[in-house]
């Protein structure tokens, strides 16, 4: 019977799977998704293989430029070695996988069972999570950049090489940096070193192999936030963005600036005060918040947090069940004794009734 159940619940959720992934590659033909960032990554790379600018083309319709820096360009070098159409394909797969993976390091780093039925009941759902299938639209690297991030952080403080993960992912895109600030603040200083040391040399290693193009980003193209989209519109979640839309302007300036700064300082203190696995998604927040620029898919560190939700509502109810429910006492009834009822008014005059 058990063996049952276990085959049973199997093909459940890997036909939740497979009706989600279809559902999705229906989509993705009817909607003829352009995976426009994919098409930035593979002009990057090319820009590399065939030695031209960097920083000078834009491609797809919308006039998409390279936003990354020299090293993250380097790494997209393969991207050209396969046609469009394929390079698609391998990116949407990928970011399947990478959804998976993202599952399981969130349930081991939230003390939650990552059994296989369950990761795969994740992975069907999560699909239509806004952020993860704006990341798919997009043929974006997020759930890979997450994915190393949490990786690295939810490792033994002692285990070799801490830190230097994150300097990789913070060497591709910056945002990941602020996590090197939390290590160190909370006294964890060789894993912060590391990491610093680790991006550091992404840093150089872009230097050394595209010297032109790394003095044109980190001197002037770094501060060009709206190289990449207008912040104003809808699908910028940062705070720059949310700003621009209340006081209907594209530059919300000062404004912007001090509540960015406030929000990173009491963002970093909370992580510092707060347990690790509570202090990891608070630092990824005040990112996003602060980053001039938060597009929707980036927040694919709701994987993370859902899983903390659900492993805090799990021990809230094991506590509730184990608490001990006492029994109140049950109501004496009290009865009069014998010679306490003969000697009663009431039961002398009836019986002189009776004689």
């Amino acid at each position: 019977m058990k063996y049952r159940n276990v085959t049973f619940r199997s093909l459940l959720v890997i036909s939740a799977l497979a009706i989600s992934l279809a559902a999705l590659a229906a989509l993705c033909v009817a909607q003829r998704i352009p995976m426009a960032d994919t098409l930035v990554y593979r002009a990057e790379g090319a820009a590399v293989a065939n030695g031209t600018a960097l920083h000078v083309f834009t491609v797809t319709e919308w006039q998409l430029p390279a936003a990354y820096p020299p090293f993250a360009a380097i790494l997209f070098v393969p991207t050209t070695w396969l046609p469009v159409p394929a390079l698609k394909v391998v990116l949407v797969v990928g970011n399947v996988l990478l959804l998976a993976l993202l599952v399981r390091l969130s349930c081991r780093f939230a003390g939650l069972p990552a059994r296989l039925p369950l990761v795969i009941a994740a992975v069907a759902a999560g699909l239509w999570l806004e952020p993860v299938f704006q990341t798919l639209h997009f043929g974006e690297i997020n759930l890979a950049l997450v994915c190393l991030v949490l990786w690295d952080l939810s490792r033994d403080e002692k285990a070799i090489g801490k830190g230097f993960p994150l300097g990789v992912a913070a060497g591709i895109t910056l945002t990941p940096a602020v996590f090197i600030v939390h290590l160190l603040i909370t006294g964890r200083v060789r894993a912060g070193l590391t990491a610093l040391a680790s991006f550091t040399g992404t840093v150089l290693l872009g230097a050394l192999v595209l010297p032109l193009a790394s003095v044109e980003f980190w001197t002037g193209r770094i501060f060009e936030t709206g190289r990449t989209g207008k912040v104003w519109i809808v699908d910028s979640q940062s705070l720059q963005g949310l700003f621009a839309r209340l006081l209907h302007t594209p530059d919300p300036g000062a404004v912007w600036l001090l509540a960015a700064a406030a929000t990173a300082v009491a963002g970093l203190w909370i992580a510092r005060r707060a347990p690790e696995r509570w202090g990891v998604p608070a630092v990824a927040y005040t990112t996003l918040l602060v980053s001039p620029v938060s597009w929707s898919h980036h927040w694919v560190w709701c994987v993370p947090l859902l899983a903390l939700l659900i492993a805090e509502g799990r021990s809230r109810t094991a506590r509730w069940r184990s608490t001990p429910v006492r029994a109140l006492p049950a109501p004496r009834a009290e009865y009069p004794r014998t010679d306490e009822l003969s000697t009663r008014p009431e039961v002398v005059a009836g019986r002189r009734e009776v004689d």
